[in-house]
């Protein structure tokens, strides 16, 4: 495992990360975005892929608590986002005709300002991966190379 390549991977996730985050942004200020620019699960988004693969390697480096910490922040983002998701993309409401011409659900004011509300935990769940990411960085940072060479996962 490579220290200088696991962090290029780590901040390339981060960047991920902070890309999903603006894009649920972006829906709740009412720009058209489509469904699947966001993914609802937190193994499907950019950051989930990278954490559920090579980051899951980062545990033979041992006291990654970590990583804990990032999985629990950022299952609530994810779990915010379904809810939102619910709002903007729901098919419940919606007639027949409208799903089959795939017209966007209408969504009123009240259900906007829940949306809004749901962003707001959301962003607190992002700045807490963002944290921990921070954490894990610094500890990266601090574990010298040979640590990294003794336990080959390849990364």
């Amino acid at each position: 495992m490579d220290k200088s390549v696991t962090l290029q991977l780590l901040g390339d996730a981060k960047k991920a990360h902070v890309k999903w985050v603006q894009r649920a942004k972006l829906l709740i200020e009412g720009l058209p975005i489509d469904e699947s620019a966001i993914p609802l699960n937190c193994t499907d988004c950019s950051f989930g892929q990278w954490f559920y693969s090579e980051g899951q390697k980062l545990n033979a480096l041992g006291n990654m608590t970590c990583l804990g910490d990032i999985e629990k922040a950022h299952f609530v983002l994810h779990d915010q986002y379904m809810k939102i998701f619910k709002i903007y993309f729901s098919d419940t409401d919606r007639s027949f005709f409208s799903k089959l011409f795939s017209s966007k659900k209408k969504v009123t004011e009240q259900e906007k300002e829940m949306a809004k509300e749901h962003f707001i935990k959301l962003q607190t769940a992002s700045d807490e991966v963002l944290d921990h990411i921070g954490k894990l960085e610094r500890r990266l940072y601090a574990i010298p190379q040979s640590s990294f060479d003794a336990n080959e996962t390849g990364i």
